[in-house]
């Protein structure tokens, strides 16, 4: 094999590899991941003499309340999921209806992916917590399920405890805390839907009688969908960039290898 033939066959191995750490640098870039709230605390360690600081965000606590149909409902029955939550009471005479009727489109907006079959969204669940759990039984909850044509595989009317699900809007959800905005705490009267990741993060806060949040809500719920968990790192992560390097080395290697016994056997000729 002459000089030619042999540069020629590197670059043409080479060009794959770079185009790959061009393709993933540009993607890091670009890709913008629904930022974190809530942040519990920050741990700093040293590593290879830099000072490294990682943030520690706030995992909501369990609650165990009751859907429209009865069942009893914990944060383990959403294991995996992406949450989309808010508050409501079936007897609100203003935002609940609209607010309803904006989480059904984005419910009906999603779905698993299949071109025929079953489309069932399997990836996001929306909940929608009663704050006058006294009044909304469950037969109330069905009745507003009724009304609007809650689908309940995906999306549950929630009723239980007062003091839990207050417990859980204030200091679990926060829902006093967001843009200064003043929340009563006796009666949590919210337009606010939760964007939640299957970490039990809480991802964004977004208005859901404004289209415009809404649509930012759309956005990041896709981008949500397509976060690497950090808890679930595959066997290849952090291993590619060397697995490529080492391939390239390796053949590098090989082709130096047989340039000299090319070499020898034209000299011994």
């Amino acid at each position: 094999m002459n000089k030619k033939a042999l540069l020629a066959v590197l670059i043409a191995l080479m060009i794959p590899l770079v185009s790959y750490f061009i393709v993933k640098t540009k993607s890091e870039k670009n890709i913008h991941m629904p930022r974190h709230y809530l942040p519990d605390s920050i741990i700093s360690n040293t590593e290879r003499g830099k000072r490294v600081s990682d943030t520690l965000w706030h995992t909501i606590s369990d609650i165990s309340l009751t859907n429209q149909d009865g069942k009893k409902i914990t944060w383990d029955s959403l294991k995996g999921k992406i949450v989309i939550a808010d508050f409501f009471f079936t007897r609100c005479p203003t935002i609940c209806p609209g607010m309803t009727e904006n989480m059904k489109r984005l419910a009906a907006s999603i779905h698993n992916g299949k071109r025929v079959g079953d489309k069932t969204n399997k990836l996001v669940h929306f909940l929608s917590i009663s704050i006058d759990p006294e009044r909304d039984s469950v037969e109330r909850l069905k009745y507003w399920a009724n009304r609007f044509q809650i689908n309940p595989e995906t999306w549950w009317l929630l009723t239980g405890d007062r003091k839990q699900i207050y417990d859980f809007a204030l200091n679990e959800i926060k829902l006093q805390m967001i843009d200064g905005e003043g929340v009563d705490t006796n009666f949590v009267h919210s337009d606010k839907f939760v964007l939640i990741d299957s970490n039990r993060h809480v991802r964004g806060y977004y208005s859901g009688l404004d289209s415009v949040s809404l649509s930012h809500l759309s956005k990041d719920l896709v981008m949500l969908t397509m976060e690497k968990d950090p808890n679930k790192k595959s066997f290849f992560a952090g291993k590619l960039e060397i697995m490529a390097v080492a391939f390239l080395m390796a053949i590098i290697g090989v082709f130096t290898l047989l340039y000299f016994l090319n070499r020898k056997k034209k000299t011994d000729a």
